[in-house]
């Protein structure tokens, strides 16, 4: 497959970057890693007029390093590469979820080129959508390409099209915020307000800004987490549900919070809000745990997809949920 004609540009810094994007509004589009980007330019998804390559940014510290300190917490630069931050002794030990949730994505190789920042920042995701430009054709098109109607929910003018990447539940269940530079300068946004719930306009993202940090606030470290994912291929697939967890629990095993959050079976991943309520001030049960489980299920609307149907995801989203859980009560009281 061969991707549409553009014009490459490779700014020198950063300002260059937000310059460069908005001069050009939609007609350009970001490239960092390239592993979600070049794919979706060989399928014709896209057909920029101006490609903008910004990873040899990461040569700049700030946009490639990961940092921590006491009064901070933890930020990690856009272009921070997915295997430095699944392989940091910092974040294994800190931030365990979010290591094991970004071990998971696709395989070494994509590790190494792809970047926390593309992502967070990763076209959602459907059978109808992803697909060569010829197939989609034969089909008349869908919502999010080229055409009248959704073929997931063909009754309804909303974009079920899933949000698939497994960094942003670890970074939910964190209270990560994202740091946007754009021509007025840098602004922070919580990360949870950052995904709109939409398959078509998926990110709070302008088309002049670009995603340079992710930021954990210092109070998240050292909380037990786990991530669990269900994919066709263990080796490299998408996700086709995922579940997120971060606990902090004390010595007596009395969790004092905690957080939950889905992704794969939404337009955007989500916090399970009703977990952090009922799980603090609570020793585990397996009412407790159940009552979470089912609550993940509500909150979970898997649609149609290859690979699976939405009453299995559903079952596994309740399945993982009971594992995580279990899981880090377990790992936090040491047993």
């Amino acid at each position: 497959m061969t991707m549409p004609a553009f014009r490459l540009e490779r700014p020198r810094s950063l300002a260059d970057a937000v310059s460069i994007l908005a001069t050009h509004g939609p007609d350009a589009m970001i490239l960092a890693g390239g592993t979600d980007v070049v794919p979706n330019l060989q399928m014709k998804l896209f057909s920029p007029r101006v490609l903008v390559d910004i990873k040899p940014l990461a040569k700049n510290a700030q946009l490639a390093s990961i940092d921590w300190s006491p009064a901070n917490g933890l930020r990690i630069g856009a272009l921070a590469t997915l295997t430095s931050i699944c392989e940091s002794p910092l974040i294994r030990e800190k931030f365990p979820v979010l290591a094991a949730a970004v071990a998971t994505i696709a395989g070494p190789l994509q590790r190494n080129m792809g970047t926390v920042g593309g992502n967070l920042c990763l076209e959602t995701r459907c059978q109808w959508y992803n697909q060569s430009d010829f197939w989609r054709k034969s089909l008349g098109g869908c919502l999010k390409k080229d055409g009248p109607i959704c073929h997931v929910a063909p009754g309804g003018k909303f974009c079920w099209a899933a949000w698939s990447g497994d960094s942003a539940p670890a970074l939910l269940t964190l209270d990560a915020e994202i740091e946007i530079t754009g021509p007025q300068g840098a602004r922070r946004l919580p990360l949870a307000q950052f995904y709109k719930n939409d398959g078509m306009d998926r990110i709070a993202l302008g088309r002049d800004e670009l995603l340079t940090a992710v930021h954990v606030p210092a109070r998240m470290a050292g909380r037990r987490g786990n991530y669990h994912k269900l994919r066709v291929r263990n080796s490299i697939d998408y996700p086709l549900a995922g579940v997120a967890v971060s606990m902090h629990v004390d010595s007596r095993g009395i969790c004092r919070d905690a957080r939950l959050a889905l992704t794969a079976v939404n337009p955007a991943p989500l916090l399970v809000k009703e977990a952090c309520e009922w799980l603090a001030g609570q020793p585990a049960s397996p009412e407790l745990i159940d009552r979470v489980a089912q609550q993940a299920i509500r909150t979970a609307k898997p649609l149609t997809t290859s690979g699976s149907t939405p009453v299995y995801r559903r079952d596994m989203v309740r399945v993982f949920t009971r594992r995580a859980l279990e899981e880090s009560w377990r790992s936090a009281d040491g047993k």
